[in-house]
């Protein structure tokens, strides 16, 4: 493995040499506190239910353990590295542990087929080639999964939401994976034990080697990139649970990790995950509505998760270790033959969170069309939907829905994660020769490439390409706006705002500075009066600031004010409650 391969591995210090006098010093630094110390402990859920959301259980299992080419580790690493625990006549316990890997999000999952060794939701045996070497390797990836697979929580019961917001902190896994690579390096014989499981009991001296040329390399590559990320303060606003700068991270890994360092940006814009129920039917998708084809957007997304790509070899130029034939199946599986016919918004559970008022949805219903549906558009399952002005034209005959873009003066909610993408610029260097180009037209050119060499390796026809482009044109745009998506089944993704600024729908429905200025993530134990997780404070939660940049919660507010982010008068609580026990039904 070459050493760019697993630079996930963000060291949060720089490793020094294995010299006599600088070890007390090196231990020394494993002992400072970090977020990854405190995560909330893991509590199983013996009741979790599957609702029917149009999925057969062996396509769920499959979306959950499908690689789309991204690398987090070599397979056989993750199985082999201890906790960033210190210990010194003693194993620690292993990293995959389930138990261990439940505190930053993931949701557990059994062994089966396609996940031998029983990883959660989210997790990847794959076998990629190496872009830079051409070798064949084996890793562990995250697969779309990871963050789209959510789970509602209640008095001991559950249920699973497929397609839904994870809860995983990534921010806090990749610092703990990297203290647990610098502690496999540094405390007496933990490589040694790494090694054994690695390569197994009767390894030649060779491969010994060569595996510890491999490491070295791999954390040679982490502590080059923890030093850009420190220096430069990337990443200055926490993401906690179920958040992360996705455009922001995905300019980084490309045009700086991929590409150049002089390409490093701040990421200061945390988003939360977006569901994938019905999205490959919209017509531009990400929160700035800046992507139109899927197949663009789902290279971009694998990359941002760490997919390698050779930009700067012209020999190998473009090549990558991007699933082009996965991604195409996955988005294949979530949109269905025909409009909204794939993956299903999951439906509210009447059984564990209490019957919907149906009176009240009534009146609620009146409400939204009043004051929602102009911007957010009428119920997916509506007779109204199907009218021509909610559609715009595809490829071959196909028609995508026409979500609205609403101007960032207009919305008034957080500006950086649209202003960011729109103002950034990556310098390309001679290999790709595009000069000093705008973010989106590098990630245009970029991601067409790639698709482009896998097709031909794949040999895919050019009318199979317009199918596995999904009938669209390759856009990409950087609108100062974000689109206002249709409301089916979002009672199940909070918090809510496209930074998860706001912790529930009732807060949702408040003047701006009525709601929440802190609250705590990382809990799924969920509040059905005012729709959203509880966010009080407890053991290991992210405590959410409003008043962090990128963290705002102003805007799309309804109020009697006048003036940027009103959207409506301000609403009693009765409306506000029947507005919320409409979207139940949605």
């Amino acid at each position: 493995m070459q050493k760019r391969v697993v630079a996930l591995v963000l060291l949060t210090f720089t490793l020094l040499s294995l010299t006599a006098c600088q070890k007390v010093r090196q231990v020394s630094q494993l002992f400072q506190s970090r977020p990854g110390q405190h995560l909330p402990a893991y509590q199983p859920v013996a009741n979790v239910m599957i609702p029917g959301q149009n999925w057969p259980v062996g396509q769920r299992e499959w979306f959950y353990h499908t690689g789309q080419g991204t690398i987090l580790l070599p397979y056989r690493w993750l199985l082999a590295l201890e906790q960033p625990k210190f210990t010194l006549f003693s194993a620690a316990p292993k990293f995959s542990e389930t138990s261990y890997l439940a505190r930053f999000g993931f949701l557990p999952d059994a062994a089966g087929p396609q996940n031998p060794d029983g990883f959660p939701v989210g997790f990847a045996r794959s076998t990629v080639v190496d872009p830079k070497s051409g070798k064949s390797q084996e890793i562990v990836g995250f697969t779309c999964a990871a963050c789209h697979t959510g789970q509602v929580e209640y008095h001991g019961k559950a249920v699973r939401i497929d397609g839904g917001a994870s809860s995983v902190d990534l921010d806090d896994l990749q610092i703990e994976l990297g203290y647990a690579v610098a502690y496999t390096k540094v405390l007496p014989g933990r490589y040694a034990r790494f090694e054994k499981i690695v390569l197994g009991e009767n390894a030649s001296e060779e491969a010994k080697q060569q595996l510890k040329q491999e490491f070295d390399a791999a954390v040679a590559a982490g502590e080059t990139e923890a030093h850009y990320t420190q220096s430069m303060n990337l990443l200055p606003v926490r993401g906690g649970f179920g958040r992360t700068d996705a455009l922001g991270r995905i300019g980084n890994f490309v045009f700086g990790t991929e590409l150049d360092p002089q390409n490093y940006r701040v990421a200061n814009a945390p988003v939360s995950v977006p569901p994938l129920w019905y999205a490959s039917w919209f017509a531009w998708v990400q929160y700035n509505a800046s992507i139109q084809q899927p197949m663009a957007r789902n290279i971009g997304e694998a990359m941002g998760v760490r997919a390698r790509v050779n930009l700067t070899d012209k020999d190998r130029l473009f090549q990558s270790t991007v699933n082009v034939k996965n991604l195409h199946e996955i988005e294949d599986l979530l949109a269905g033959p025909t409009a909204f016919s794939g993956l299903k918004a999951p439906q509210w559970p009447e059984q564990m969170l209490g019957p919907i008022d149906q009176a009240k949805a009534a009146r609620g219903k009146q409400i939204y069309e009043q004051h929602c549906q102009h911007c957010h558009l009428p119920p997916l399952d509506s007779p109204e939907i199907q009218q021509d002005r909610y559609w715009e034209a595809g490829l071959e005959g196909r028609r995508f829905l026409k979500l609205n873009v609403i101007p960032l003066d207009e919305i008034g909610t957080d500006p950086l994660t649209a202003t960011n993408f729109n103002q950034r610029t990556a310098v390309t260097g001679p290999v790709l020769g595009l000069g000093t180009a705008a973010a989106k037209d590098g990630l245009k050119y970029i991601g067409a490439k790639i698709a482009e060499t896998n097709y031909a390796q794949l040999g895919v026809s050019p009318a199979e390409q317009v199918e596995w482009n999904g009938y669209r044109e390759d856009n990409i745009v950087a609108p100062l706006a974000y689109r206002a998506r249709p409301l089916s089944g979002m009672w199940a993704t909070p918090p809510f705002l496209h930074n998860g600024s706001v912790p529930n729908l009732y807060q949702m429905l408040l003047p701006a500075e009525k709601r929440d200025k802190t609250f705590y993530t990382g809990s799924r134990e969920f509040d059905p009066l005012h729709v959203g997780y509880q966010a009080g404070k407890f053991e290991g939660g992210f405590l959410f600031d409003t008043s962090q940049q990128g963290n705002s919660n102003a805007g799309h507010e309804f109020s009697n004010r006048e003036g940027k982010g009103v959207i409506g008068p301000e609403l009693t609580d009765e409306e506000r409650y029947a507005i919320i026990e409409y979207l139940k039904t949605m």
